[in-house]
């Protein structure tokens, strides 16, 4: 299997042209508490451009609360976040963030339509023209070998299917930070290979990943930054 690592090459001429910068989120004193439990009490994280980063960790540590909270799903406190070098305020989640990054669920939420009409949902919620639309979700569907789904409902498709026709859709707004929840679990042997070569697509591609797994394969792969949680807190792994 190829191995996922940072093409440093294409971050760094990115931010050279662009006057990027190297650290994408910043966040100190990120909690979330439900009624008397806390929930998160992430003292640091930083996200880097251009790295994938999973988060590892025992059931109920954090790890789907944290993206949640950065995908906007959830409330949260936090003493300071920054993201792409702007001041944010969870309180009133901006629409910077809720454009510029994609979330998807362990469970993908599918609509009711078809396959082209599940990618299509969001970019036409963002208001580009019919032609973009059908660019950008055709391009999409190739991208994620899914050409042969693309009129068939959400009901016959199979777990793996699912999964790939979700990252086809954020894939198609083109966001700069992917927020993956367990994308491979509970898939079999090819729909975990099929899944796991597009996140490497994605990495290959200089965008920033935050991946909640206990995959194997992808806690093996090379050119990744693992993170653990535990009740709520974060620390780097060895």
């Amino acid at each position: 299997m190829k191995r996922a690592v940072l093409n440093e090459s294409v971050v760094s001429k990115r931010m050279l042209n662009l006057g990027l910068q190297r650290v994408l989120v910043s966040c100190r004193g990120l909690r979330r508490s439900v009624g008397v439990r806390r929930i998160l009490d992430v003292a640091r994280l930083e996200l880097e451009r251009g790295r994938t980063y999973l988060l590892c960790g025992p059931n109920g540590a954090g790890k789907t609360s944290l993206l949640r909270v950065l995908a906007g799903l959830d409330a949260a406190r936090c003493d300071t976040l920054q993201f792409d070098g702007a001041d944010i305020d969870l309180r009133n989640y901006p629409r910077q963030m809720r454009t510029q990054l994609g979330f998807v669920h362990h469970h993908p939420v599918m609509f009711s339509t078809s396959v082209f009409g599940n990618i299509t949902f969001g970019l036409r919620a963002a208001g580009l023209s019919r032609e973009e639309v059908r660019r950008r979700a055709a391009a999409a569907i190739a991208w994620a070998g899914i050409q042969s789904l693309a009129n068939r409902p959400p009901q016959a498709l199979s777990a793996g299917e699912k999964q790939r026709v979700a990252l086809a859709r954020v894939h198609a707004l083109d966001p700069i930070l992917y927020l993956l929840d367990e994308p491979t679990a509970n898939l079999d042997g090819s729909g975990r290979i099929m899944v796991t070569r597009l996140i490497e697509a994605i990495a290959d591609e200089g965008r920033t990943l935050l991946i909640a797994c206990h995959d194997r394969e992808l806690l093996g792969l090379d050119g990744v930054v693992r993170l653990h949680m535990c009740e709520g807190r974060m620390d780097a792994a060895p």
